[in-house]
C-alpha cells in the first residue's frame, strides 16, 4: 500500500513538473546540445553542417580579430568590475544612513539601471561627443580639455566604464538589503571598543555583506563578458582600431552576419568555458572570506 502510494506521489510531481521539464528540454537543453555539435561543424544555416572536427577552435587561436576581442573583454572586465564594485558598495553605504529625503535618492540612483539599453547609448553618444559633448563642457568649466571619448583607441573603454558607474543601481539595490540586515548589536560592540567609522567599515559591515558582495561579483563577471548592445550601437565596427569590438559583437558578427554558425557556436562555447572558469576562481578565491554567520 504505501509503495503504491509513493508511485502514486511520483507519478504527479512528474506530472506538475512536466511544463517545466518540456519547457527546459525545447528551449534550453536541446539548443546547448545542437551549438555543442555546430560547433565542430561548418555551418552557414543556409546549408547542412559539415563535421569539420577541432578546426573551428584551432582556427580561432588564429584569428587575429578573435584575439583582440578577447583582449578588449578581459581589459574591459579588469577596469569595470574592481570600479563597479566600490562605486556601488559607496553609494549603499551612503544611501544606508539616516538622512532627509532618502527615499528619494535611493529612487533617483535607481532609475538609470531601468533605463532602456538602446536610450542609454543615444544618450550617452550626445554625453560623450568630443566636440560639444556635455561631459567635455563640464570639464572646460574647471580648465580641463576633454578628450575625444568616442573617437580615440585609449579612452573608449574609459568610457563605457564611466557609463556602467551610472547604471549601477541593481547593484546597490541589493547592497542595501544586505546593509539592513548587519546586526546592530555588532556596531554597538565596537562602539564600545572604540572603533571608528573606517574600522567597523572594514571589520563589521563588509565582513557581513560578503555574501552579497560575492553574489554580485560573480554576477559582474557573467555581465562584463557578455557586454553587448551599448557597445555595438555607440561604436560601429568596433570603434577607433577595433579598442571597443568585444567578444559578444564578434560572435554576433560571426553568427548574424558572416553567417558562420558553427564558428559563432565555437565562440560560445569558449566563452561559457572562460566564464566559468573564472566565477570558479572568484568563488574559490573568496570560500574562506564570506561570512554567512546570522
Amino acid at each position: 500500500m504505501k509503495g503504491h502510494l509513493a508511485k502514486d506521489h511520483a507519478k504527479n510531481g512528474i506530472l506538475f513538473a512536466l511544463p517545466w521539464i518540456i519547457g527546459f528540454s525545447v528551449f534550453l537543453l536541446y539548443p546547448l546540445v545542437q551549438s555543442l555539435y555546430f560547433s565542430f561543424t561548418d555551418y552557414s544555416v543556409l546549408r547542412p553542417p559539415v563535421w569539420i572536427g577541432l578546426k573551428n577552435y584551432t582556427n580561432l587561436l588564429q584569428d587575429e580579430v578573435f584575439i583582440k576581442t578577447l583582449s578588449n573583454t578581459f581589459l574591459f572586465a579588469a577596469l569595470s568590475l574592481p570600479a563597479g564594485l566600490v562605486f556601488s558598495i559607496g553609494l549603499a553605504l551612503l544611501l544606508n544612513t539616516k538622512v532627509k529625503g532618502l527615499a528619494f535618492y535611493r529612487t533617483l540612483f535607481f532609475i538609470p539601471s531601468i533605463v532602456p539599453p538602446v536610450s542609454l547609448a543615444m544618450l550617452w553618444l550626445f554625453l560623450f561627443r568630443g566636440d560639444g559633448g556635455l561631459v567635455n563642457l563640464v570639464l572646460e568649466t574647471v580648465g580641463i580639455r576633454g578628450p575625444d571619448w568616442l573617437g580615440s583607441p585609449e579612452w573608449s573603454k574609459p568610457a563605457l566604464v564611466l557609463m556602467g558607474l551610472w547604471g549601477v543601481g541593481n547593484a546597490v539595490v541589493i547592497y542595501l538589503a544586505g546593509l539592513q540586515n548587519v546586526p546592530q548589536a555588532l556596531y554597538e560592540a565596537a562602539d564600545l571598543d572604540g572603533a571608528g567609522p573606517w574600522t567597523k567599515t572594514w571589520n563589521v559591515t563588509l565582513p557581513m555583506i560578503s555574501p552579497v558582495i560575492q553574489f554580485n561579483l560573480v554576477m559582474g563577471v557573467i555581465g562584463t563578458f557578455q557586454v553587448f548592445t551599448i557597445p555595438y550601437i555607440m561604436f560601429s565596427g568596433g570603434g577607433p582600431d577595433r579598442s571597443a569590438l568585444f567578444y559578444s559583437m564578434y560572435l554576433y558578427d560571426n553568427a548574424f552576419v558572416y553567417q558562420r554558425m558553427g564558428y559563432a557556436s565555437a565562440m560560445g562555447w569558449v566563452m561559457f568555458l572562460i566564464i566559468f572558469a573564472l566565477t570558479m576562481i572568484v568563488l574559490r578565491m573568496s570560500e574562506k572570506r564570506v561570512h554567512y554567520g546570522s
